[in-house]
């Protein structure tokens, strides 16, 4: 470790080594079983001074570990003071067990700070069993006391003879070694013990203690022990471990199961000791700490069983939603985990609730709250049993259907979806008024390619928005269709990073006055310039566009691009219109008025120059804001057309309600118009129908110059079609029309 005092380190040694060495030979020699107090008792109080000095600097120079290090400097204290009264107590004459008593007792009195060291290594402090608290370690140190008690101290025998002070010194310096030796075995973990030099050391020290423990006991007592010999080599294993360098890791919680299991083991140990002990007449010290030993591993226990009650609720609240006592996302992927780890065939539904922000809007937040509890309820009947509702956030519930393996998954999931949305067609009593919300329902299964729960949710989710952009109510996931494979989420993060980085382009197919045959105005339709694979026309990522929630950030870019081109052409004395097509997305956003005004007042343009399209389909998915954010856009004079008029269903109420400028024909009426009396009927009646409301109409898809003939008799005002020019770039569209010279027919 850089710093560390090795000459400090190197005095330990100097004086360990030789001091074991002495002790040992002394122990060895005929006529001798220990080296002479009054010798060792002051070289063992050098090498206490030099290993708190050590332990003293660890602590002020080292920042990392300081819980560990500060408690095993306090412990090296406590051993000095300790040694040093014995060393004094060598000149008072009393009995040498007396004098010495201070040295056989302390490692009991230095368990608590050790102990609680080597259990706060890389723990918690906050954990469950807390580290400061040495009350099993003591309880198991009781029972192994009580246990060689009853086992040893038997009338007759050598250790019998003992004082009942140095017998039980003996005893709690084995017990003390025990319980610190099995604590630095397994706090770190062994496979930390292989990267940690220090941990090995623990080990070496309290297992030099726990052989020397033994080697007492077998010997009958301290006078013939080899304690002298183990102590220095356990200073010089701490002083060691004091000045390695502290090992990168992650502190991990405290094991509160194993404590209550230990503290079990240490309950059954000394009741067992009390029955034998019963049965052989132990001694009372023996019985007291039996007792003893039963009632702190007791107390232990209820603690534990407090903390792990507290443990289970805090657990139980991290999977609940605090809002409606509903499991939340957390549960949900934890119990998919579980059921397809079994096997199970999953179904997955994902409801958003529609309208919720109008509610919190309006109401306020207090009233969005208690419209999510309703839902909550609501949705609970439309369950079966161990199905798993579930609140995910915000406006957004899922549930959880286990599926019998016979079960068409298929079916199984729309039926789920079908029962959870038809929960939501009667309105909900919040704050004395009668609200309506509807909810949009994505569903998915497991299926066959074992999809893991987070991969699960991202296929409901992606149905779910689906099903908000269609207004279906119930979308079903289909890999196909919502591009979850074959590279398509690829091609959506490509996109992602083509809208900043302007790759979008945008070609225009020109619009022309069906009776005088100029070019009035254009329709804007985008491609995208792949650096790889090309040009690639709508068709190849619109609909991803739209299920993956790109369409509002794509027309806006759109939008700019034609505001741009619009305010070009003007400066060069091109006096044209453009259409733009909007989506549902964009009929949803309320500021989207605002935002085209802004761009246009910044070029330019005058809102009339700019036509906005927008299909009937589009308009199904939420009526009443489509229809606010129509409103708007005619306030700021931009004309709305309704494109793919006919194909729709409620085209009457639309043109009656919404303030539109202009009907787009679908192609597939101007395909048929020549061959079908029917489809020539009902062009006829539409373009009368909207000259009568003031509507100027387009007839998209015309291809030949009969059908042009034939919408100009019917008084259709504007074509657009192959039959004038396919979509081209703005500099050929320029071309095209520089070319003409003269009107197209």
């Amino acid at each position: 470790m850089p710093g560390a005092p090795r000459w400090l380190l190197g005095l330990v040694a100097l004086v360990a080594l030789p001091t074991a060495l002495l002790a040992t030979a002394t122990r060895l020699a005929p006529g001798t079983t220990a080296p002479d107090p009054r010798l060792f008792l002051p070289l063992l109080l050098v090498l206490h001074v030099l290993l708190l000095a050590l332990l003293w600097w660890r602590v002020r120079s080292v920042a990392t570990e300081l819980p560990v290090w500060n408690r095993f400097a306090l412990g090296a204290a406590v051993f000095l003071l300790c040694v040093a009264a014995s060393a004094v107590l060598q000149f008072v004459p009393v009995p040498r067990a007396v004098a010495l008593a201070p040295l056989y007792w302390s490692g009991a009195l230095v368990f608590p700070l050790w102990y609680g060291a080597l259990v706060r290594w890389n723990r918690h402090s906050t954990s469950t069993a807390d580290p400061n608290d040495a009350l099993n370690g003591i309880s198991a140190i009781l029972a192994i006391v009580a246990i060689l008690d009853v086992a040893l101290n038997r009338p007759g025998t050598r250790l019998g003879e003992l004082p009942w002070w140095e017998l039980q010194a003996v005893f709690a310096q084995l017990a003390v070694g025990a319980v610190v030796l099995g604590t630095a075995l397994t706090l770190p973990s062994l496979s930390g013990m292989g990267r940690d030099p220090r941990t090995w050391l623990m080990v070496a020290a309290q297992a030099l203690w726990v052989v020397s423990a033994i080697g007492t006991l077998v010997a009958g007592g301290q006078a013939d022990g080899w304690g002298p010999v183990a102590h220095p080599l356990v200073i010089l294993c701490l002083a060691v471990a004091a000045t390695c360098r502290s090992r990168r890791s992650a502190p991990r919680p405290a094991d509160a199961g194993a404590a209550t299991i230990g503290a079990f083991v240490v309950i059954l140990a000394a009741t067992g000791t009390l029955a034998v002990g019963a049965l052989v007449d132990a001694t009372p010290l023996g019985i007291w700490c039996a007792g003893a030993a039963a009632v702190g591993a007791g107390l232990r226990m209820a603690v534990n069983v407090r903390d792990l009650a507290q443990l289970t609720a805090t657990r139980r609240e991290a999977l609940t939603d605090e809002l409606t006592g509903l499991a939340n996302r957390r549960a949900l992927l934890r119990h998919v985990e579980e059921l397809t780890a079994e096997g199970t065939p999953v179904a997955l539904a994902l409801l958003d609730v529609d309208k919720f922000k109008e509610v919190n809007d309006a109401l306020g937040h207090a009233a969005g709250d208690e419209l999510l509890g309703l839902v909550a309820r609501r949705l609970e009947p439309a369950l079966r049993a161990g199905d798993l509702l579930c609140r995910l956030g915000g406006d957004e519930f899922a549930v959880v259907a286990a599926l019998e393996p016979q079960d068409p998954q298929t079916e199984a999931a729309l039926a789920l979806g079908t029962r959870l949305h038809g929960c939501m067609t009667a309105p909900f009593p919040v704050e004395g008024m009668v609200v309506h919300v509807s909810a949009s329902i994505g569903v998915t299964t497991t299926g066959s390619d074992a999809a893991g729960s987070a991969q699960l949710l991202r296929r409901a989710d992606v149905a779910m928005y689906d099903a908000k952009r269609t207004g279906i109510g119930v979308v079903r996931y289909d890999g196909d269709r919502h591009a979850d494979s074959s590279g398509h989420l690829a091609l959506v993060e490509e996109l992602r990073r083509a809208l900043p980085a302007g790759q979008l382009v945008l070609h225009h197919q020109p619009q022309v006055d069906v009776r005088t045959g100029r070019v009035h105005g254009v329709e804007a339709l985008v491609r995208w310039a792949h650096p790889e694979r090309g040009l690639l026309g709508p068709a190849d990522f619109l609909p991803l566009a739209e299920v993956h929630g790109l369409m509002g950030p794509l027309t806006e870019a759109v939008l700019a691009r034609a505001v741009e081109q619009l305010a070009d052409w003007r400066s060069r004395g091109l006096e044209l219109r453009m259409s733009v097509n909007l989506s549902a997305s964009n009929l949803l956003d309320a500021g989207l008025p605002a935002r085209i005004g802004a761009l246009l007042d910044e070029h330019g343009v005058p809102a009339a120059a700019l036509v906005l399209e927008v299909t009937e389909t589009v308009l199904l998915t939420d009526p009443d804001r489509s229809l606010a954010v129509i409103g708007a856009l005619a306030e700021l004079g931009t004309p709305v057309s309704i494109d793919d008029f006919g194909t729709g269903y409620s085209s009457l109420a639309y043109l009656r309600d919404m303030p539109v400028a202009e009907l787009k024909l679908d192609r597939t009426f101007t395909a048929d118009l020549l061959t079908d009396p029917r489809t020539e009927a009902i062009v006829a009646s539409t373009i009368a129908l909207a000259h009568r409301l003031g509507l100027h109409v387009v007839a998209e898809g015309v291809e030949q110059e009969a059908t042009l003939d034939h919408l100009e008799r019917l008084g259709c005002d504007t074509s657009q079609g192959y039959l004038h020019s396919r979509p081209v770039p703005a500099e050929a569209l320029e071309a095209w029309l520089a070319g003409l010279g003269a009107p197209a027919r």
